[in-house]
């Protein structure tokens, strides 16, 4: 038996060493990327540009999406969100909302003053999707009402052109989020659902979906320069990523000198952790000199477990990117259209969150016994709803009310962290 065990542990050695991949594999791939007629790396150099300079492009960014300079933009346009923005600003500044030691408190009792809470592994509260501007006030004046948590992470789903055409609201997204110091992502409109596969249609051509709608021939490039365009004159700099196509310009375009941010959509389907070793090799070749990287986050596959979830972490680390990538994980999902109900994982979060650091807990729909009894329940759908269509059918009430739901579920995951004695991270600027 023991003979046994030494010749299988040479064996593994034996073939885990034919693993190693020798420095002169670089050679062919630099070979590729400065080969002066490689059409692949001269279309991106063509698309940035149109924009100007790397450094020109990166200071238009910078200045557009200083808060001053939203806000100005806004007054000029005579936005009618500049008084609920200023209304904002001035609630946080008196501390209106509940500080995190009261928010203990009022969960636990005294026992709060007695317990330490992991901060190490915070989790990130996140909540999507934001489609619409006013719905952000509308759960800061229920968070002040009742001393409940507002989110650290938004995802943004709305059109971008639409809501650039709406008074400001993407202006005023943008403002809203600096406002209360919460990260976002906005989502591109070139993602694949924009007719870039002319083939697809509805549901009677749904097995040409499984290859991915994506972004078929010339597309990559298009989301690049839609990504460049809003990178300038807005200064959103996280943008979603669908398609290993964009993922791979993503890393090319941070590498050379644009400061660029993605997460990668659980519509990539990353479902194990091979799928996250791909990814983070890409990341780790294509990371810059300071070793950082575009990649912030992964949305895993809904179907993923905590065993996928653990080694994605181990390998995570072993990349140096613990406190960069974040793990993005769906807690709650859209009532229809998306996943089989009741779906939730929040005790599997708890099991979690206290051994696994960066993980964002995602609420894409309210607690489902809860959406089970509304009448209008939300839908995955209906984030591709225009807004015209919206309101035509009366649905705003409706949609702001799934969104509320998506709150309330938020809230219910921060109160079960504290009960387990975890941290959470709630927008900055107003839990102290």
């Amino acid at each position: 038996m023991f003979t046994r065990a030494i010749s299988m542990a040479y064996t593994t050695s034996t073939l885990r060493r034919k693993l190693k991949i020798p420095s002169s594999r670089l050679v062919s791939i630099n070979k590729v990327l400065l080969d002066p007629k490689s059409s692949v790396v001269n279309d991106i150099l063509s698309v940035i540009a149109k924009y100007g300079s790397i450094e020109d492009i990166n200071r238009k960014s910078e200045q557009a999406r200083r808060l001053p300079n939203l806000m100005a933009r806004l007054k000029k346009m005579n936005s009618p969100f500049v008084p609920d923005l200023e209304w904002l600003l001035s609630e946080r500044d008196k501390n209106a909302f509940i500080r995190v030691i009261d928010y203990r408190h009022k969960i636990l009792g005294a026992r709060a003053d007695s317990m330490k809470f992991k901060k190490a592994n915070a989790v990130t509260l996140e909540i999507s999707a934001f489609q619409y501007f006013p719905w952000i006030i509308a759960e800061a004046r229920q968070s002040i009402e009742k001393g409940e948590l507002m989110p650290g992470r938004f995802i943004r789903v709305r059109y971008m052109k639409e809501s650039e055409a709406d008074q400001g609201d993407l202006l005023a997204g943008m403002a809203a989020m600096q406002i209360i110091g919460a990260s976002y992502v906005d989502t591109l409109d070139t993602k694949g659902t924009d007719g870039s596969n002319i083939h697809l249609g509805g549901p009677d051509t749904i097995t040409g979906y499984f290859g991915g709608i994506g972004e078929p021939n010339e597309y990559a490039l298009k989301w690049l320069d839609e990504f460049l365009y809003y990178y300038t004159n807005y200064g959103i700099y996280q943008a979603l990523n669908i398609n290993p196509g964009t993922v791979m310009i993503g890393f090319l375009i941070y590498l050379l000198g644009i400061n660029n941010e993605f997460k990668i959509s659980v519509f990539a389907g990353t479902d194990n952790p091979y799928f996250v070793l791909s990814t983070l090799l890409m990341a780790k070749l294509f990371a810059r000199p300071d070793g950082s990287t575009p990649l912030i986050g992964f949305n895993l596959s809904n179907s993923v477990n905590n065993r996928t979830m653990e080694i994605a972490a181990d390998i995570r680390k072993s990349f140096g990117f613990e406190d960069v990538v974040r793990l993005e994980h769906h807690i709650t999902e859209c009532y229809k259209h998306i996943v089989r109900q009741p779906y939730d994982r929040r005790a599997e979060l708890m099991e979690l969150a206290g051994h696994v650091k960066n993980i964002s807990a995602k609420h894409e729909g309210g607690d489902p016994e809860v959406e089970a009894t509304r009448e209008h329940p939300s839908d995955i759908l209906e984030y591709f709803l225009k807004k015209s269509d919206v309101e035509s059918q009366g649905l705003m009430p409706k949609l702001l009310a799934n969104y509320m739901d998506k709150h309330a579920a938020l809230n219910h995951t921060a109160e079960e962290l504290t009960k387990h004695g975890l941290s959470f991270v709630a927008a900055k600027n107003l839990h102290s």
